[in-house]
């Protein structure tokens, strides 16, 4: 998962829409995403949120807790791991002051402690998973002076997991890597065919390692760029044929499942962060 050595390099700042957005020079692992977030305007958060293929950690610094509002239900954790949902949540909070870190499948397997499987679509909180590491993780993070300072903590903290991580099967990695790159363009056969597993031991190890079957991840994986075509304004015929998807209707079923609304109500909207 490494992939080069944290350097002092500058967090690089900026704010939208009142919100001050900290993001860091790079990172010491593959996989791994992070940028720190404050409310400087107290201009509350009411975000929907669509699924995306990333797993997404969140850990509270300010006294503001973000409410998560999904198909299980609402919940307020001070610090959470989203995994690979199955439908779309509402992010709602005030006086916010994160960070957050999304992860790929291959990093949160190894990072997060716990099967992804076991994670179940949900919303968990992070002290389940971390315990008093994620306690005492928040608490140097708030007391941190700078951005720079929490976010090396961070990478810090994720770096020394990662040295004592389970590796992620080299077949499952690959087939992964094979949907992304696809786009989720991809049959189960051919994945396994390539991997030279059976289906049927495919399904188990992908599903167990993963999170999702492989025909779910590609629906994610396939989804994820159709949401964004539409966000940007690509109509959705085209949408459609470009996605890779058999005709609109098999557009607008995904759309449904997965954004719980009809591909005309996603187009034009801003709902999934990068």
């Amino acid at each position: 998962m490494r992939s080069q050595e944290p350097g002092s390099a500058p967090v690089h700042r900026g704010t939208d829409h009142g919100w001050e957005v900290a993001l860091p020079a790079g990172t010491s692992l593959d996989g791994v995403r992070m940028a720190g977030f404050r409310d400087r305007a107290a201009a509350g958060l009411d975000m929907r949120v669509l699924p995306q293929p990333v797993v997404v950690v969140v850990i509270g610094l300010g006294e503001g807790l973000v409410t998560v509002e999904g198909p299980d239900g609402s919940r307020s954790p001070r610090s959470f791991v989203a995994s690979l949902s199955p439908g779309p949540a509402r992010v709602r909070g005030e006086g916010i002051e994160c960070v957050e870190v999304c992860l790929s499948p291959g990093a949160a397997y190894a990072l997060l402690g716990v099967p992804p499987r076991e994670l179940d679509g949900s919303v968990t909180g992070l002290e389940d998973l971390w315990g008093r590491h994620e306690r005492r993780l928040r608490e140097r993070m708030t007391d941190a002076g700078t951005w720079s300072e929490r976010l090396a903590l961070m990478d810090d903290f994720l770096a020394r997991r990662a040295a004592r991580a389970p590796a992620m099967a080299p077949e499952v990695a690959a087939a992964w890597d094979t949907i992304v790159a696809r786009r989720g363009r991809v049959r189960v056969d051919d994945l396994a065919a390539s991997s030279g597993w059976s289906r049927k031991r495919l399904w188990s190890r992908f599903s167990a390692q993963i999170g999702l079957t492989p025909k779910r991840a590609a629906m994610l994986v396939r989804f994820d760029h159709a949401a964004r075509a539409l966000c940007a304004g690509a109509s959705i015929s085209e949408t459609a044929l470009t996605c890779g998807y058999a005709d609109q209707s098999h557009l607008h079923r995904d759309v449904l499942a997965l954004a719980g609304c009809t591909p005309g109500a996603l187009a034009g909207t801003v709902t999934s962060a990068d």
